[in-house]
């Protein structure tokens, strides 16, 4: 009798756990497919004129929240160098002295002219210096429009997403690299955010919501970086680069400096990059909990062991050091966004990202909320399992 039961439980239970199991696979197969066709309307965007950077889509899943599509940072950055003394390239093409080749290459956009530089000599082509921020902006129109489309018109591909879940697309998460002529001047890095509600989307699939009403639904964040300098936004860079050191943490730890990246009417922008241990040939050292001559299993044992506690001390460290900063307005975001240590088939996330309102960093600096409560408003948003 007892081996009945004990049958008609494991058979429970095995009925119980697979759809999930095929669901979360399928979940992955379906963001697999949306990953090339995002990546196909995006660069059916720019047709022949397309920029220098590769463009290389990466969505993930996060249960609760939703799924997020990211691509580079760079891809709406458009590459100028100067070859010689008389020679402009931008995005590949040689448009030296060729105004009207540059127009055709930006798509016919309007380019700022801030001066003219007229090379002396017999022979020598007429110069320009013009603003890349115009460029850009019509670069990022054309993701924001790709990105438009595919949730309208693709958005059933992820057909195991929550109906309470988001689709996101975005460029965050990796640091910006920008090269520029010295006859350009360099366009400011710009943060794009193109999300909606999948039932919003359900909606207008239903033909409960017009096409033009969906669009409204849509949620575009499209800003840039400023230069201006303010002394609480570094307060909190060295804080946090003297507390993930080796001989502090007691988790992962950084190398190298935390930097950061100010954006207009957003908030602010850390990022870091962690490690778990040092390799030595064939064995790995941890020096934050000083552990030596681990091999692969051991050390991955560890990495994993230690992620749940990483997240949890770095979200009590945003709120702690966080609440120093003053120059955000409420409606402002303190984000920290984490490149994960390496550990393959641990089952931690390869990125992090927490965001919380300015007004909850006041509101708990002030004692108007608890710890606690203020925890719970720390957005989390994970990156692809290792």
């Amino acid at each position: 009798m007892k081996s009945i039961i004990c049958m008609l439980t494991l058979s429970t239970f095995i009925a119980v756990s697979t759809p999930a199991q095929e669901d979360m696979s399928r979940m992955d197969r379906d963001i697999k497919v949306a990953e090339n066709v995002l990546q196909t309307l995006i660069r059916q965007q720019f047709q022949a004129e397309r920029t220098f950077f590769p463009l290389d889509v990466e969505g993930s899943y996060q249960p609760g929240y939703g799924v997020t599509f990211r691509f580079p940072a760079n891809y709406t950055t458009p590459l100028t160098i100067t070859l010689g003394d008389n020679r402009i390239v931008l995005d590949g093409d040689d448009v030296s002295g060729k105004m009207e080749m540059i127009e055709k290459k930006l798509d016919r956009v309007h380019v700022e002219i801030d001066d003219e530089i007229r090379l002396k000599g017999p022979g020598k082509p007429v110069r320009h210096r013009f603003n890349l921020d115009s460029v850009q902006n019509v670069y990022n129109e054309k993701v924001v429009e790709a990105a438009r489309i595919f949730m309208l018109d693709y958005h059933e591909l992820l057909s195991q997403l929550p109906a309470n879940e988001k689709i996101v697309v975005t460029n965050r998460g990796e640091q910006p690299r920008v090269w520029v002529s010295r006859f350009m001047t360099s366009p400011q890095r710009t943060l794009l955010e193109v999300e909606a509600l999948k039932s919003d989307l359900n909606q207008y699939k239903s033909g409960k919501l017009t096409r033009e009403q969906m669009l409204k639904r849509i949620t575009v964040v499209s800003t840039q970086t400023t230069e201006a300098t303010e002394p609480d936004l570094e307060l909190l860079a060295t804080i946090l680069n003297r507390l993930y050191r080796s001989d502090l943490s007691k988790t992962y730890f950084i190398e190298g400096n935390v930097y950061f990246e100010r954006l207009k009417n957003f908030g602010v922008v850390y990022y870091l990059k962690v490690y778990s241990s040092n390799q030595r040939g064939d064995t790995y050292d941890m020096p934050t909990i000083k552990m030596e001559n681990l091999d692969q299993a051991a050390r991955d044992k560890k990495v994993k062991e230690l992620y749940p506690q990483f997240e949890k001390e770095l979200k009590e460290n945003m709120l702690e050091y966080g609440r120093t900063l003053k120059s955000l307005a409420d409606n402002e975001q303190l984000v920290i966004n984490v490149k994960l240590t390496r550990c393959t088939n641990c089952g931690i996330p390869a990125s992090l990202e927490l965001l919380i309102r300015s007004n909850i960093l006041k509101d708990y600096a002030s004692g108007k909320i608890t710890k606690e409560a203020a925890l719970d408003k720390i957005t989390v948003k994970k990156g692809p399992q290792q």
